[in-house]
Order: C-alpha cells, then structure tokens, then sequence
C-alpha cells in the first residue's frame, strides 16, 4: 500500500516539503491542506506589488493546485482548514467534517501577525501583510487614500513604508524600541537606513508604541504617547509569532521562544518525548543558532525552504537533519539594501558574548569605474575566540553575495584573522574594489583584536 503523507500548510516550508516527500517516494500519496486561496507564492513581494515594480499579485503566483496535480502528483486542496489532528488513529479532519489517514505528516502552519492588544486594532482600514488577500485589500484602500501609518519598523514594515510613499502617500513609521531594523541591526547601521528613508520623506516616531485606533466605523487616527497621527489606514507590522493553533491541538511542547521545539531531523517532542511520524518546518518551528549555543527563530523564506526540504525528506522515509541556523538575511529598501547575518552586538549580549566590532565604508565598484554606489559593511568578532559572529551591511547594491561570503565563514568557525588572511575574494572594476569592503571591516576587527 502507497504510503500517505499530509502537509498542512502551502507556504514555502509546506510546498517545498510536500515536493520533496514526492521526489523521495515515487509511489507516496501526498496531499497538502490550506486555508489559504493563493499558494507556492512569496509574501516579501506583496510590498514590491504595491509599489508598482511588479505588475500584479497573479505575476508573484509560482503555481496553482491544477499545476501539482499535473506535474507532480500532489494534491492541494485550498480554502480547506483542517479541525483535527489525531496522532493515535493517524487521522486528520478537515471542516467538511471528513477523515483522512496518514502514515507521516508534516506540519508547516506558519505565523501569524501580532496585533497588539490595542483599542481599535479591529477597526475597517487595519491590515496586516501576511497574504495576497492583505496585498489586494491594502492595494484597494490606498485608492483615494493620502495618509498612513505603519506600525513597526523591521525590514517588512520598511518595506512597506517606501513602497507607500512612492505610491504617493504620506507615511509615517511608529516604533515601539529606539531604532529601526531593532535586535538583528545595531544602532549606527539602522541609522544609516533611517536617514535613508527620511529623504524619502518618511517620517519617525520612535520609541513609543501605539496606544490606540481611533475612528468613526473606520481609520481616522493613530495615537502614541501624547500625539495623534491622522491617516487613511493603518499597517500592522508588528513582528511574526508562530501558529500554534495545530500544534495546540496535537499537544506538542512549545519552547521558550514561543514555538514548537523540534530535533535536527524536526520531529517535535510531547511531554518531552519524541513523537514518531510528525514534522514541522517553516515560522512555527524554534530552531538552534549556529552563532552562539541557544535557541532562536528564523522566520524567513529561506529557511521555510530548507526545513521544507529536510522534512519532506524524512516524512517520505529518508533520513535528513538541519543544522544549527545563521538568518542570513537581505532587504531592498527603496533604492538601497540593508542585509546580514547572525549575531548582532545586542543579540550577542543576550547571548553572554562580548564582542569587538569593525566597520568599513567604501565603494561597490573600483572608485574609477562609474555607477559604484556606497556600502558599509559592519563585523564583529568573539572577544576571546576571535571567531567571526556576525556582520550587517548597508549599500546601494550587491548585498547579497557579500552577506552569503560572511554566512559561510561564521559557518565554518572561521576566526577573524582566518578570514583576513585566507579568504580571497574576485574583482573587477564594476564590481568591487580591488580589496573588497567586506576584507578592510575585517581587518579593522583583526586590528582591534
């Protein structure tokens, strides 16, 4: 008898799963449950819709159900919730108050927004941006719209703030802690990406959260401290929690963090024992940092793809693990970029870490070569190890290979003077300066170790 294996979830950790179960099983039934309408699409370019740089929210849509049924053998069953799990009888139950037998199961519920407890967050003109259906009803309340307020300044909020002001709105950014991009960037980088966005014309209120919604059946005001915003509509970028409504239910172990504590091949523990045939993968899961000895979360689409992949992988009855997790991250904030990777120096004196930190500003380009835009790359090192633990970087472009570079090192347990001495880097005039920026922060580390 074919083996059946269920996902619940269509995300990127709940596509990637249920397409790797299939590669791994010929002969497996996979079948995939979402509430969702829209799957095996990126939320992170929902803001890039909105701004206009992408046409639609159909052009982020990788593919439908029709397309795994067809290709793949996969079937997805949408707008679907499912009311049950029942790890005894191997069962699960769907609305439609129908049973279906499992053999392994992968669970890939994702997050959700939090909202904080505040008067009027259930008011008509507050949105989150989690789904195509959030992109579509903000997209349809900034028609006539001239005001907004975005409530958090992570890199999504952020986001979302450029692609509002260049739509033509007036933006303003409230934040609870003293800076944005708080915890993953330290101060002096996320002052440099403000100071962006403020040319942009955005405007900060830092250091405050929102105390309430005000309005008559709708938006009309946000209040924060002793001042009122006057807007059109409200985002919610107020940070990502796990969904634990399936969790919950099958009576898995939560850990710390507010997520499912799993093994490296994530299977979940109940009552701190490991439960056979059960996977998790993707916003839901707390995982193990590769920088410092603890947990942490990675709730990021390229981790949702690679947990994806190790439990598709043992759901289907191979053998896979994830290893400790770095989150490498890039974000594109109107015209510059803001990326890195593991530790900051806050998160690393949550960690116990003391660390030495070393700065460079540069070109991306040969300085002769024209179009080289400004990048500051920022790295810090274990005061007493001299590992490398973690690296920011602002620029106007080219992050990315530069923060991979980083990741790989901090991976490998490369110390700093390691790195300056041993890690080459390529050139040529229209993309690097000859010693690239990435090399000068590591030896101005290397100088203060």
């Amino acid at each position: 008898m074919a083996k059946k294996i269920i996902v619940i979830g269509s995300g990127a950790a709940g596509m990637t799963a249920a397409s790797t179960a299939r590669e791994h099983s010929n002969d497996a039934e996979v079948t995939v449950f979402t509430e969702d309408e829209y799957i095996a699409y990126s939320p992170c370019a929902i803001p890039f819709v909105l701004e206009g740089k992408i046409k639609n929210f159909e052009s982020i849509v990788m593919h439908g159900p029709d397309f795994y049924k067809k290709e793949r053998n996969i079937a997805v069953h949408i707008k679907t919730k499912v009311t049950g799990v029942n790890m005894d009888k191997k069962t699960v139950t769907t609305a439609d108050g129908k049973e279906h037998p499992y053999d392994s199961i992968i669970v890939a519920t994702g997050g959700t927004v939090f909202i904080p407890p505040v008067e009027g967050a259930n008011l008509p003109g507050v949105f989150t941006v989690r789904n195509i259906n959030d992109g579509k009803a903000i997209q349809k309340a900034m028609k006539g719209a001239k005001s907004v307020v975005v409530a958090g300044a992570g890199v999504i909020g952020l986001e979302m703030a450029v692609a509002l002001k260049h739509a033509g709105l007036d933006v303003t950014v409230i934040e609870m802690f003293p800076q944005v991009i708080p915890r993953i960037f330290d101060s002096d980088m996320a002052a440099m990406v403000q100071e962006y966005c403020e040319q942009q014309g955005i405007k900060f209120v830092l250091n405050i959260p929102i105390g309430s919604i005000k309005g008559s059946g709708k938006v009309e005001k946000v209040v924060a401290g002793n001042n009122e915003y006057p807007c059109d509509f409200v985002i919610m970028s107020t940070g990502v929690r796990a969904n634990l409504e399936i969790p919950n239910m099958m009576g898995l172990d939560i850990g710390a963090l507010g997520a499912v504590r799993v093994s490296p091949t994530l299977q979940p523990y109940k009552k701190g024992r490991l439960v056979k045939d059960v996977y998790l993968a993707g916003d839901v899961i707390m995982v193990e940092s590769a920088a410092a000895p603890g947990p942490t979360m990675s709730q990021l689409g390229s981790s949702a793809v690679r947990q994806g992949r190790v439990a598709g992988i043992n759901a289907a009855g191979g053998y896979a693990f994830y290893p400790g997790v770095l989150s490498a991250f890039i974000s594109r904030i109107g015209d510059i970029e803001a990326g890195g990777t593991g530790l900051s120096k806050g998160l690393a004196e949550y960690y116990g870490i003391s660390v030495v930190e070393g700065k460079a500003t540069g070109l991306t380009r040969a300085r002769y070569y024209p179009g080289g835009k400004k990048i500051t790359v920022k790295i810090l090192a274990d005061k007493d190890t001299h590992k490398i633990l973690g690296s920011q970087m602002v620029g106007g472009e080219e992050i990315t290979g530069r923060v991979n570079w980083v990741t790989a090192a901090i991976i490998k347990g490369t110390t700093i003077e390691e790195f300056v001495s041993g890690f080459e880097n390529a050139y040529c005039p229209p993309t690097s300066m000859v010693m690239d920026i990435v090399n000068v922060a590591a030896e101005d580390v290397a100088k203060k170790l």
